[in-house]
């Protein structure tokens, strides 16, 4: 899953060109015997790696011009999760979560996150170092505009609505479906900077789920503002009892209806993973009037993605079946 947004129609292929290789790369150590915990670490990493996406290189910048990022990784089997907020001058932010999930902590922000990766040998790198100039002529251009604050929802103006799709959903187990949007008092909603969390979710040979999530953020967005990416229940969870969600999309809203645990509870529930998702969608739309997305693996498999944004690139693969890729 690589973010829920307006991708614009000339960075389409990229974007799913970057799904296509983190999904080879995650099946690739899955078949190998690798668990579902290296395998989404290693998904998230080519990611953020990729400077089409809003995760590690390539993430936009906060109002001082500076890359901040979140991430986070959660075990199934355990319910251990590791994850890290606010962080600077890291790379590979999953790979710093990883080593939070293996420590005492659950979460670590800021300075204190950029310490602990000092302590446990993680490389670090200079701001320029994450920044491109598609995201710097971005920061000049936010910072120029009068009055600019990143809002709780998008506004879109009267007769547009998100996507022109309203909520798109499917999975393995059923073609892709186009469902109108809910009826809402508020005006339609719009989605047209950036939402790029990135995220991967894996069932191992040994029946383990696992979920991995990284993100640089939103645009010009206040020092120190964390969204939904590295928060359990939020912007991910995984449990072997239910299943294993990514989120993605606009974070405050997200949060308010903890968007990846009620996608599992809904699994949970006995609903297959396509139609969790879109309920899950549903809720955040009805509930809060958010914008965002999901991408679900169940116990046995089946795999479910919904989004109500224009568009959210997507790729997943069932052994035995050929690999599939959408936005």
């Amino acid at each position: 899953m690589c973010g829920a947004w307006d991708i614009p129609d000339d960075e389409v292929e990229p974007h799913l060109a970057g799904c296509r290789r983190a999904l080879m790369v995650g099946w690739e150590a899955l078949s190998s015997g690798a668990s579902a915990l290296d395998a989404v670490e290693s998904a998230v990493r080519v990611m953020e790696d990729d400077p089409a996406f809003d995760s590690g290189v390539g993430s936009v910048l906060n109002r001082n011009g500076l890359v901040e990022l979140d991430a986070a990784l959660m075990d199934g089997a355990t319910l251990r999760s590791g994850a890290v907020a606010a962080v600077r001058g890291v790379r590979n932010p999953v790979t710093l979560a990883r080593r939070v999930l293996d420590s005492e902590a659950v979460l670590l922000v800021g300075q204190g996150a950029e310490h602990f990766a000092d302590a446990v040998g993680i490389e670090r790198c200079a701001n320029e170092d994450l920044v491109v100039p598609r995201e710097r002529m971005r920061w000049e251009e936010l910072r120029h505009r009068e009055a600019y604050r990143t809002p709780d929802a998008f506004q879109r103006p009267p007769g547009e609505i998100a996507g022109q799709r309203g909520i798109v959903w499917g999975g393995s187990d059923r073609e892709t479906a186009y469902a109108a949007s809910l009826h809402s008092e508020h005006p339609p909603l719009r989605c047209d900077q950036p939402g790029d969390t990135v995220g991967a979710v894996a069932l191992d040979r040994y029946g383990n789920l696992a979920v991995a999530t990284s993100t640089g953020g939103t645009p010009f967005k206040l020092p120190g503002r964390v969204g939904d990416t590295p928060l359990i229940g939020a912007g991910l969870y995984a449990d072997v009892q239910t299943g294993g969600c990514a989120s993605t999309g606009w974070g405050e809203s997200i949060i308010k209806v903890l968007l990846a645990k009620t996608a599992t509870d809904l699994l949970g529930a006995g609903h297959a993973p396509a139609d969790a998702a879109r309920m899950a969608i549903e809720r955040l739309e009805q509930r809060v009037y958010g914008l965002g997305g999901v991408i679900l693996l169940d116990v046995r498999g089946r795999i479910g993605f919904a989004f109500n944004t224009p568009r959210m690139a997507y790729a997943y693969c069932i052994e035995g079946r050929e690999s599939v890729t959408g936005v």
